[in-house]
């Protein structure tokens, strides 16, 4: 089999840092977690450590190479949604966490869904050839499956184990067609400055993740689109762009 079990010295080098710094971040915050008996954060540590080695299982196992530059992002990332994000309350603190690291989401989704075509395209083994525009097209329906799908384990999460992983929003005003007193399929708008739930005054009406799905859909959009269009002249132009190619995944060949 003509692979390469290990990749290049000089890789190492390079992503043994980020590696080691987030590493030693997380096992901060495990101990810490660990101090104050906040087991479930204690877990979220546990399972970024093991989200962590996923990369480095791909190129071991896989012997697919995962750029430094992506492979740094996918490790931020990471460090981000989980650290930063859910135990460090970034997703309150900073009103745009989740829209950042959603777009970014769709940037990287389209990425590896675009590789692993290529990756095909290229390969002798299968009798397939896309042009580049179906290429991108294919990179563009994976990113957004995998939003969608997350989108519904943060549903499930929700329903079945009382989570609130998709955020409430407030808002002063909604249309309804429900509240249409003569029957008819027409909307009716609805302004209200508070609303009293049990005797307390809220400041508005409480969207109950709705608004929050969308958005994290649309940001999602917009990374699988921009990725997308730079894959697809990544592809007609058979890889010239340096810039992308710090996001293409390759196959370990010999030679490399």
């Amino acid at each position: 089999m003509k692979f390469l079990k290990l990749r290049p010295n000089k890789k190492y080098k390079a992503i043994s840092i980020v590696y080691f710094i987030l590493r030693m971040l997380v096992i901060y915050v495990f101990f810490a977690q660990l101090h104050d008996r906040n087991y479930e954060n204690v877990f979220l540590c546990v399972l970024t450590m093991i989200l962590f080695l996923v990369p480095s299982f791909i190129e071991r196992r896989i012997h697919i190479d995962i750029p430094d530059t992506l492979e740094t992002i996918i490790l931020l990332f990471i460090f981000s949604a989980e650290i930063l994000g859910e135990i460090n309350s970034y997703y309150l603190i900073f009103p745009y966490w989740d829209t950042i690291l959603h777009t970014i989401n769709g940037f990287l989704a389209s990425a590896i869904g675009l590789s692993l075509i290529d990756i095909l395209n290229k390969n002798k083994r299968f009798s397939i050839s896309l042009s580049p525009l179906f290429v991108a097209l294919v990179a563009f329906c994976f990113s957004m499956t995998i939003g969608v799908v997350w989108e519904f384990f943060e549903f499930a999460m929700d329903t079945y184990f009382g989570m609130d992983m998709q955020k409430d929003t407030y808002i002063s005003s909604f249309q309804s067609v429900l509240l249409n007193q003569n029957g008819h399929n027409i909307p009716v708008k609805v302004n209200f400055d508070s609303v009293i739930i049990n005797g307390e005054p809220w400041k508005g009406y409480i969207d109950i993740g709705l608004i929050d799905t969308m958005m994290d859909l649309f940001v999602n959009f917009i990374g699988a689109v921009v990725f997308s269009t730079f894959g697809y002249f990544y592809i007609k132009g058979r890889g010239k762009s340096n810039f992308l190619k710090r996001f293409i995944l390759k196959i370990y060949t010999e030679n490399e």
